[in-house]
């Protein structure tokens, strides 16, 4: 299931560079971080946990995984990013726990089975495929692995119940959703899931 992005957010916020991705970057990392710090609770990593995050932007969920996993992988399509998340990151990078990666959700360049989490922020609204994205999340999970996602309820790419659906049709299971509001007079109501590969 394709899905096509206006091409000023795709700037900002999808492949974010130059002036305008450096707003985005500056927004993302503002009006995300409580969502970010949530969604990596709500995966309970561990210290052995490798992790993957698709779509990092500038690195704040990135780094508040990496400080509880074993090791974590950004992959984002914008380099401006990338290297936001470096800049961010550098202790971690240095110290061998954090690696970034340009790909995409739908071709993180991963092998099989190489993760045993998998995060996504406010980001699944903004990704080429919807189906080959959920179809790569299954890919890199190593069996009894979990998929963590947390998007703005409002900007979703399909309703609620058919992104429940199609995460199941991707072979996930124990599929769990429910909406969360972040903290912030602005912040807009979030539509979260948790769902696994079948060990």
């Amino acid at each position: 299931m394709s899905q096509t992005v206006p091409p000023i957010l795709d700037r900002a916020f999808g492949h974010p560079s130059g002036r305008l991705g450096r707003i985005g970057g500056a927004l993302m990392a503002r009006g995300n971080a409580a969502t970010e710090r949530h969604i990596v609770d709500v995966a309970a990593l561990t210290a052995t946990d490798i992790v993957l995050v698709l779509g990092p932007g500038p690195g704040v969920g990135l780094r508040a995984a990496a400080k509880r996993a074993r090791h974590t992988t950004g992959v984002d399509p914008s380099e401006d990013m990338l290297r936001a998340c470096v800049d961010r990151c550098h202790d971690l990078v240095h110290a061998g726990k954090v690696g970034v990666r340009n790909g995409s959700a739908e071709a993180t360049g991963a092998n099989d089975d190489a993760f045993d989490v998998v995060l996504s922020v406010n980001n699944i609204q903004l990704w080429d495929d919807l189906t080959a994205g959920l179809a790569e999340v299954h890919r890199v999970l190593r069996p009894g692995g979990r998929f963590v996602l947390s998007s703005h309820d409002k900007w979703l790419p399909v309703p609620r119940q058919a992104l429940v659906t199609e995460v199941g049709a991707a072979g996930l299971t124990d599929v769990q959703s429910w909406t969360w509001q972040p903290p912030g007079r602005l912040a807009t109501l979030a539509f979260q899931l948790r769902a696994a590969k079948p060990a």
